[in-house]
């Protein structure tokens, strides 16, 4: 997710999405752990775009 489509969204959304990729990261590092992450780099992917989610949720607040 690039920033420029972030800054498109209210708070609120934001927020929502925050939510969705905390509990998708919990999965994937879950199935990592398990052994059926066929992609380990999604972890970093999904560790990336909340970050940036966060940062523009700060910025907005």
């Amino acid at each position: 997710m690039k920033a420029t489509e972030i800054r498109d969204l209210n708070a609120e959304e934001i927020q929502q999405k925050v939510a969705d990729l905390k509990e998708s990261l919990f999965n994937l590092r879950f199935q990592h752990e398990i052994g059926q992450l066929e992609n380990p780099k999604k972890i970093g992917e999904t560790k990336r775009d909340l970050a940036r989610l966060k940062t523009i949720l700060n910025e907005k607040i």
